[in-house]
């Protein structure tokens, strides 16, 4: 059993050396090597290179012989040509305070002026930054902040704000184990895993695509109530051959990065479900074909090849979502709170609301401005770096199952 740490260990003195200057191979290593000498422990270190340029610091306890040690890292940095810093203080091996939580900003592009209004909004609810890391450089930047005392909560709901008036995304999520464990991911699919609406598709052989499309988008907007739309739409297809579905999937397109976003995830155990208020002569075939665990979706009624203009069955509304996310859950064996919900539409609210992380994909304003997070960015594989996966651990994955 680990022994807890004698509260003395938070106000012994420090010293914190730092080596800044060009990078070059050995640095740490040297460092280290020299100071091994000295009867002293390493508390923390921290290293960052950036366009080359080296950032290393370590947190020390303060040996016998201090001078001695100041001496040695300062011949250690001149060796390199690195400037040596060396700064002395007590408290600073101090737990993080509370209210950890990791924030991920999306810009595409970011500018400078978002992030300066983004800092400003951690600071003014308590927080402090303490570490930053790029996620990715593209086709969007994406920089995680971690973040000691501020309450998530508040976090989210001023954050957004702040990204809204700024044109970049933001996601707060509170730092624990949890974020390690296995998730599920429950998708929408119109307009979210693909581009457009499979209704409106049908609808075109059927001569009737600008009526549903009226419809649908009244129904994404959350001015008319689902399932009535969906039975009026579906009723307009009356007469389809069911041979048109067939036609209809053969021309899907994907939304971008979606395939990434998928192979990514699932090389680390997460499940994927899809829950629909499409068809699922439809969307087992989506579901087959990118591996999909689990799937829900509407049932059209067909008689003798021709579509009735009917619905068979429990229509999968904006209740009925929120209730598939809960069954996916408990069949994968993963907690709700360890659920990753992504939808456009009105009928994706209360599954967005009742997963771990709800996250608003290219919605619409109702949506975005009810939804935990909101990703604006047309890229569905950006949903990783809320993960906290980088683009450089994406590719090396991708380039090794290649090789």
């Amino acid at each position: 059993m680990t022994e807890p740490v004698p509260t003395s260990h938070f106000t012994d003195p420090t010293v914190l050396v730092t080596l800044t200057g060009p990078d070059q191979s050995g640095v740490t290593t040297r460092l280290f090597h020299e100071i091994a000498p000295y009867d002293l422990e390493v508390i923390d270190v921290e290293q960052l290179v950036v366009r080359g340029r080296l950032i290393l610091s370590v947190l020390l306890t303060v040996p016998d012989d201090m001078a001695g040690l100041e001496r040695t890292v300062r011949a250690a940095g001149a060796a390199f040509g690195l400037e040596v810093t060396v700064e002395h203080g007590t408290g600073d091996n101090r737990a993080r305070r509370v209210g950890r939580a990791q924030v991920v900003v999306l810009g595409a592009p970011l500018r400078p002026a978002a992030m300066a209004a983004i800092s400003q909004g951690i600071k003014d609810d308590g927080g402090n930054i303490d570490r930053i890391v790029r996620m990715a450089r593209y086709p969007v930047t994406a920089i995680r902040m971690e973040v000691s005392g501020a309450d998530p909560d508040q976090l989210q709901a001023d954050l957004a704000a702040i990204a809204y008036e700024q044109g970049v995304d933001v996601a707060v999520q509170e730092n624990g184990i949890l974020r390690h464990a296995q998730r599920l991911v429950v998708m929408d699919v119109d307009s979210t895993l693909i581009q457009g609406e499979v209704i409106e598709m049908i609808a075109a052989h059927a001569g009737c695509e600008d009526e549903v499309a009226r419809i649908t988008e009244s129904a994404m907007r959350g001015e008319l109530d689902f399932a009535e739309s969906l039975l009026a739409r579906v009723a307009l297809l009356r007469g389809v051959e069911a041979s048109a579905l067939d036609s209809v999937y053969d021309t899907l397109q994907y939304a971008p990065g979606a395939r990434t976003m998928i192979r990514t995830l699932k090389r680390l155990g997460y499940k994927f479900a899809l829950v629909s208020g499409g068809f699922t002569h439809i969307i087992e075939k989506i579901a087959a074909e990118l591996d999909i665990d689990y799937y829900a979706a509407n049932e059209l009624e067909v008689v003798d090849g021709v579509l009735t203009g009917r619905v068979v069955g429990p229509i999968v509304d904006r209740a009925g979502k929120a209730e598939s996310l809960r069954r996916f859950a408990g069949e994968a064996g993963i907690p709700v709170k360890n659920t990753v919900a992504i939808g456009d539409g009105a009928n994706d609210l209360d599954m967005l609301a009742a997963s771990g992380l709800g996250i608003a994909f290219n919605a619409k304003p109702l949506v975005r401005d009810q939804a935990r997070t909101s990703v604006n960015v047309p890229y569905l594989d950006a949903i990783v770096y809320l993960l906290g996966i980088t683009r450089e651990e994406v590719e090396a994955a991708d380039e090794a199952d290649a090789s």
